[in-house]
């Protein structure tokens, strides 16, 4: 045996401890799972890495084309060669962008230990070549077939030497070198061509229709000629009855040579659909980022005094996901959203009560008191890592249950990874420019290609999710028209990065992405515009206060880049319910209009503060009394109080049985004002009370496997696998004690004090067997410094530390050979 071949790694393990520290550091970043928990020793490292979890998980993580090479390995021979794999990805012609390609996707499946081995014995980790080599349950997106080695092995073996006779090859002596000469024939370029020179028409045809896949097909009993062609020489053979197979030499030789039928070695470039001016899409984008602030403060705003009901199970119901949808004009998916980047960013929660509902947050009040840009950033920075999806509302989870807003079953670990992905390619296009959707959506197909299969006809999770990110990016004012807008791309660096790093909301990234957005938004207003039709007009964003008294005074309605309040009756009303005058309202709107106040509307004020208290209802169970009596005689004399069934108890008292609110109601439904008064008979003035829950933490993102190690981490596992397989693999003296199968080694109490003082002596190192005060044993290698007291000090080479060992703890000791 020549020395390189004696130098070849054997196994998974053996090319693991051929690697240098920072390839092994490499291969636990690219694949967390395996450092949780540290593997004691490199044997154990390469085991775990060919559990079918985690080469599952590794080849979801794959690109297309790097998934094609290990499909390919999957098809070649074991071990196959570079030029081997080359040859089914590139065929016959050489492809040159395989060609380019190939050898930086070699060597990334190689660092994560997917294949091992040099370039002339590529080994395909055994796991992975089960779950990607074709069979009948699961066919290869490669298209091919058994090799007729498989075919075959079932096969009597007089049928095969008919097959070699009849395919022009000589008799062989045993059915092996018979298989063998049969796939030397189909496997040789030229002799296939002459063999298939003398095919039927019909046969060539019924080749061609196999020779991409699916592989099988059904014959009857009684085939026809082209097919019997084909059955007699080998070219179909049979699986089962009534089945027939394309061996897979007979279909590389047809596809000439290729694995695939299209490699895709380069990426799908994310070409430029639309430009705009960067101007254009930053001002587009701020304006979309007011308008999703506006958004949220309406909702909560709507929940102020407590929202709808939990669910049972959890969530908003869809009666109540209805309700919220009207109130903010929209329709019910953008209502959903926006309930759930509210939760995400901790502005919303369930109070806890016993009648649980939901309400804002302390949280919020500390999020309105913030400037508009950085109450954008939290919103955005929240949405860039919240692991639940808003677009999966609505639908069912896996068994069959409806999934609402606010409700489990939402969170998907992929999503911040997808949204973080979609915008570093936005974010590669010059500013300004909009890519096609779809091309976005290529892109990341050709990236994961296997994330999440097809299932019942629906898009690919990661499809998606893009689609999701696009719309959401736009809504949230990341992206303008489009394009990604100057302060989006700043935000990019908040974002949570693909292998789970976590990010701060009040990170730099996030400050200047800020600092980018104030500029571009509108300046609060500290003034509105009174109409003559009894209408106010902002004309741009109000300052809060302005904002939140006149919303009291007026009613929205209409939105947009000016908003329309009109004063009704009602509204006037609330305002003076509120502890407001009519001379605190006149004064209000004299100091905030630009225009003078109209004469409709001072005798709207005036007209209703006139009447406003007039009646007084206390408890009765509730009364009416008024000074005028004409007014209580119009009262009972209406038709429509009927309902109230109010009666007289005094010339100026009305008594009704139903309680004070409901008779306030139904007075002011018949056109009256009426005021409650306390038992002392003071007017009640009626504000409402904010409702809050206690204090909550926003919603952990749900993490997509394992975390990412840190370099201190992998430093230290590196370190402490090293150390165990320096341990494991020790060559022991031939004269010290043997264990077998990875057992401690035993000596005796007296010859255990004797090696370690000739140790001590000598200054060599020495391998132990352990056992801790919890009974757990390991195996180490020390070198001891000092024997006393019934106790070893020894430097131990696998914890990389001096450590002092009870002499009655170490069940035996053994000497290392000199090399």
């Amino acid at each position: 045996m020549s020395p390189e071949a004696s130098s070849a790694p054997r196994s998974l393990a053996e090319a693991l401890r051929a690697r240098d520290d920072a390839s092994l550091a490499a291969l636990l970043r690219d694949r967390p799972d395996l450092v949780a928990p540290v593997p004691t020793d490199l044997t154990q490292l390469a085991t775990r890495a060919g559990t079918r979890a985690s080469v599952l998980r590794a080849l979801e993580h794959l690109d297309r084309f790097a998934l094609q090479t290990a499909q390919a390995l999957a098809v070649a021979p074991d071990p196959a060669t570079y030029d081997t794999l080359h040859e089914l990805l590139a065929g016959d012609d050489g492809d040159p962008a395989v060609t380019e390609a190939l050898p930086d996707t070699v060597a990334a499946l190689r660092r994560q230990a997917l294949i091992w081995g040099d370039d002339d014995r590529l080994h395909l980790v055994r796991t992975a070549r089960e779950l990607l080599a074709p069979s009948p349950q699961h066919p290869s997106p490669t298209g091919l077939g058994p090799t007729v080695r498989e075919a075959t092995s079932g096969m009597s073996p007089g049928r095969v030497q008919q097959i070699v006779n009849t395919a022009g090859l000589p008799s062989t002596h045993d059915p092996v070198s018979a298989v063998a000469a049969l796939t030397g024939l189909f496997a040789d370029r030229k002799r296939m061509d002459a063999l298939l020179a003398g095919a039927p028409e019909a046969a060539r045809e019924v080749l061609t229709r196999l020779m991409w896949g699916p592989p099988y097909g059904q014959v009857t009993a009684d085939p026809a000629a082209h097919l019997r062609w084909l059955l007699d020489r080998g070219l179909l053979l049979p699986t089962a009855p009534g089945t027939v197979v394309l061996p897979r030499e007979v279909a590389l030789h047809l596809r000439g040579g290729r694995a695939h039928r299209v490699p895709e070695p380069v990426p799908p470039a994310v070409e430029p659909s639309v430009a705009h001016a960067p101007g254009i899409v930053d001002a587009t984008a701020a304006g979309q980022a007011y308008t999703s602030l506006a958004t949220i403060e309406e909702l909560l705003k709507h929940w102020d005094q407590g929202g709808p009901a939990v669910l049972r199970a959890g969530g908003l119901s869809v009666r109540d996901l209805k309700r919220t949808a009207v109130a903010l004009d929209a329709p019910e998916p953008l209502a959903a959203f926006w309930i759930e980047l509210a939760y995400a960013a901790g502005l919303l929660a369930s109070d806890g009560a016993a009648d649980e509902r939901y309400a804002p947050t302390p949280a919020y009040d500390a999020w309105l008191e913030r400037p508009v840009a950085e109450r954008w950033g939290r919103l955005a920075t929240a949405w860039l890592a919240a692991t639940r999806t808003a677009g999966l509302i609505g639908g069912r989870d896996i068994k069959d249950r409806a999934l609402s807003a606010l409700g489990p079953g939402l969170d998907r670990s992929a999503a911040p990874e997808v949204r973080h992905r979609v915008l570093t390619l936005l974010a590669d296009l010059p500013a300004g420019v909009a890519p096609a959707p779809e091309a976005v959506l290529t892109r990341l197909l050709w990236e994961r290609p296997l994330r999440t299969p097809h299932r019942d006809g629906t898009e690919d999770l990661r499809v998606r999710l893009a689609r999701w990110t696009l719309s959401e990016a736009e809504l949230l004012g990341v992206t303008g028209r489009g394009a990604l807008s100057s302060h989006g791309r700043a935000l990019l660096g908040a974002a949570p990065e693909p292998d789970g790093t976590p990010f701060s909301s009040a990170g730099p990234h996030t400050a200047i992405a800020v600092g980018l957005l104030a500029p571009l938004l509108p300046e609060p207003l500290d003034h509105v515009l009174l109409q003559a039709d009894l209408t106010a007009v902002a004309p741009g964003p109000l300052l809060r206060p302005l904002a939140e008294t006149l919303g009291v005074l007026a009613d929205v309605e209409s939105k947009g880049g000016a908003t329309v309040y009109r004063f009704t009756p009602a509204s006037v009303r609330r305002a003076l319910d509120s502890g407001q005058t009519a001379a605190d309202l006149h004064a209000f709107l004299a100091q905030h209009s630009r225009t003078p106040v109209p004469q409709p509307l001072t005798y709207l004020i005036d007209d209703v503060a006139r009447r406003h208290g007039h009646l007084r209802v206390g408890v009765a169970s509730a009364y009416v009394r008024c000074d005028d009596d004409s007014v209580l005689n119009e009262i009972i004399a209406d038709k429509r109080a009927a309902a109230l069934r109010l009666r007289r108890l005094a010339p100026t008292v009305l008594a009704a049985p139903c309680d004070p609110a409901t008779l306030l109601e139904g007075l002011r439904s018949l056109g009256y004002a009426p005021a409650a008064e306390s038992a002392q008979g003071d007017v009640l003035i009626t504000r409402a009370d904010a409702h809050r829950t206690p204090p909550r933490t926003a919603p952990e993102p749900v993490p997509e496997g394992p975390p990412a190690p840190d370099s201190v981490l992998l430093t230290a596992a590196v370190r402490a696998i090293r150390a165990g397989d320096l341990a494991a693999t020790a060559p022991l003296k031939a004269s010290g004690p043997q264990p077998v199968g990875g057992e401690l080694p035993r000596t005796s109490p007296a010859d255990t004090l004797a090696t370690m003082q000739a140790a001590v002596m000598t200054g060599e190192a020495v391998w132990i067997g352990y056992v801790n005060a919890d009974g757990a044993a390991s195996q180490r290698v020390v070198a001891p410094i000092r024997v006393e007291g019934g106790f070893v000090t020894a430097y131990d080479h696998t914890a990389d530390e001096v450590r002092t060992y009870p002499l009655h703890r170490i069940t035996g000791v053994a000497e290392l050979a000199e090399d």
